[in-house]
């Protein structure tokens, strides 16, 4: 981003620590907005879990410790909130009240204060639950031979989700609406991302289920890539280069050696590769 960004002059405080809130947050820090993270005295799960990740969502990010259950911690978070444009909260309802932050109080006292509030789903707000929960209620998991999902699906679109939210918020705001809250659920989100296995095109047979040899992952002479020529120009193309026996003839080479030939004639082949990043961090 370059210049002052389009939520400059506008400021957030946060209560929401592990992902989705702190995704969300640096979202808007990175759209201009001045944002205050506010944690307990025992700090935010998400260091420990990876510190480096953590460093890269709050940087940026005005950090303070504050104990919410003292008199002292509520006379500074209300202080906070008196100035803010947006309050982004990843508690149970149950656990806000208790802290004075239902949406009653807060219509009551703060008026011009947005709300994004995640919940774990919004079907039911007071059950427990973490990513690996809701992206097995809502199907994404096979049930036959089940494996440990390789992204946090549920908590990374969640994050966007109330993203999203808040922008619409500050936008209706701005332009006289009186809407101050939006809920966004995790395990929501989730049943969205499932739409595909729904609706069949990822379910077993589904045209991207793999069942098709325009869409599936392909073995190479030493490794995997992933094809999809779906349209038809692509298809002409794919069967022009690689004969009717697709399969066969990946086979027959290594890997680097068909990303260089999807490059030249212009085919949607990639190599299948593991994730880089700070393994250890």
């Amino acid at each position: 981003m370059t210049g002052p960004g389009v939520l400059a002059g506008l400021s957030v405080v946060t209560l929401a620590p592990n992902l989705p809130g702190p995704l969300a947050a640096a979202a808007l820090r990175d759209d201009g907005a001045r944002v205050v993270k506010v944690e307990p005295p025992g700090g935010d799960p998400l260091m420990a879990l990876s510190a480096g990740w953590y460093a890269d969502l709050h940087r940026g990010v005005e950090v303070r410790t504050l104990d919410l259950k003292t008199d002292v911690g509520q006379a500074e978070l209300r202080a906070l909130l008196a100035g803010a444009d947006l309050l982004l909260t990843s508690s149970r309802p149950s656990a806000l009240a208790r802290l004075g932050l239902s949406p009653a109080a807060l219509d009551a006292d703060f008026p011009h204060l947005c709300r994004v509030r995640i919940v774990g789903d919004t079907r039911d707000p007071e059950t427990p639950g973490h990513d690996l929960t809701y992206q097995a209620a809502a199907g994404l998991l096979d049930p036959v031979n089940p494996a440990m999902p390789r992204t946090l699906l549920a908590d990374v679109l969640g994050g966007r989700e109330a993203y999203a939210a808040a922008l619409a918020l500050l936008l209706g705001r701005e332009r006289g609406s009186a809407e101050r809250e939006r809920v966004v659920g995790l395990g929501d989100a989730a049943r969205f991302a499932s739409a595909p296995l729904r609706y069949g095109l990822t379910a077993p047979g589904g045209l991207l289920s793999g069942a098709q040899a325009t869409y599936r992952l392909y073995r190479t002479a030493d490794g995997w890539v992933a094809a999809a020529p779906l349209e038809a120009h692509f298809v002409g193309r794919w069967t022009a280069t690689l004969g009717p026996d697709a399969e066969r003839t990946l086979a027959g080479h290594p890997t680097a050696h068909w990303v260089d030939v999807a490059a030249r004639e212009d085919l949607p082949l990639v190599a299948v590769t593991e994730t880089e990043g700070p393994w250890g961090d």
